[in-house]
């Protein structure tokens, strides 16, 4: 098993080991471990993927006219470094190996990159949704592969040489990443209740795919019924909400509950026309004469002045 897995995997089980306690190696051991290797360098293929042709010189967008969940991500990826530069600092690999794998299922492809998939595939390839997107993976990246490279220092440096604007010939020759000014700054958005109503809704959708209703996330519409004071936290994407929970609607529907009253989630099949672009079930589809098969916002994306968003 080991001469099929790589030095990168054996650094990356050595990171991941406890060394104050007993060491302990197996086959299965390595085979776990050589998948969260992939995890890591699936996650950094995708955003080095989704910067081709991104200007670091002219393309990225600045801080405050981010949209609000890349300024989220990166300030994620911000406060994430802190913990790892403190971790490395105590020589706590094994805590720096979990941090850095559960950043990329969790953070990254469990909720931000998931969500930006319809942004970075649908939007104009110059809009400043997409660049917004595209600038925060940037962030990420230039720091990931940083965080990675006293471990994985084989991938680290062949991820840097397809890395936009990279001035030097080597990760070695870098410090730390350095973020935006501002990225300390407390969101407008309270996304751990976010997040929340995300995982609470893919469980709904879960229970609706599997009775046969309905095939994929976007042919759902869903409403929330929720306490005032959480409905206010909950409706501040407005109509961007959807984008976040990968359904075709969502809508927040506040209601007065004692205290504790937990929020309600209602999902149901849409019956609108599916727009053949961007898959968005929406009532829109077909009302412009030229593209027949197209929802609104896709007919704006395509020949129009593009969509804005201002959240998600």
């Amino acid at each position: 098993v080991t001469k099929s897995l790589g030095a990168d995997v054996l650094r990356l089980w050595v990171s991941a080991t406890d060394y104050s306690k007993e060491i302990t190696v197996s086959d299965e051991i390595l085979k776990r471990i050589a998948d969260s290797y992939r995890r890591i360098r699936n996650t950094l293929r995708f955003l080095l993927g989704n910067l081709h042709g991104f200007d670091t010189a002219r393309h990225p967008v600045p801080w405050n006219e981010m949209v609000a969940l890349d300024r989220w991500a990166v300030s994620r990826a911000f406060a994430m470094q802190n913990e790892l530069v403190t971790a490395y600092r105590n020589y706590e690999l094994h805590e720096i190996y979990q941090k850095i794998h559960n950043f990329c299922v969790v953070d990254l492809s469990g909720f931000y990159l998931d969500i930006i998939k319809d942004r970075l595939y649908t939007t104009g390839r110059d809009s400043r949704p997409r660049h917004s997107a595209q600038t925060a993976m940037v962030h990420i990246l230039q720091a990931m592969v940083r965080w990675i490279a006293p471990i994985l220092s084989f991938t680290a440096e062949e991820c840097w040489k397809y890395m936009p604007g990279t001035a030097n010939a080597s990760v070695f020759l870098n410090q730390w990443h350095e973020f935006p000014a501002g990225v300390e700054r407390d969101s407008e958005i309270d996304w751990p209740a976010i997040i929340a109503l995300k995982t609470q809704v893919a469980g709904e959708l879960e229970r609706l795919r599997a009775a046969g209703a309905i095939g994929a996330p976007l042919e759902a519409e869903v409403t929330v019924h929720a306490p005032a004071e959480q409905a206010k936290a909950l409706s501040a994407l407005g109509d961007e909400l959807r984008f976040v929970l990968i359904t075709s609607q969502a809508a927040v529907v506040p209601f007065a509950a004692a205290a504790g009253e937990p929020v309600r989630v209602e999902v149901r099949a849409s019956e609108a026309p599916k727009c053949i672009r961007c898959w968005h079930r929406r009532a829109d589809v077909g009302k412009n004469p030229a593209h027949p098969e197209l929802c609104a916002r896709c007919v704006s994306n395509v020949e129009g002045p593009g969509e804005e968003r201002q959240f998600a």
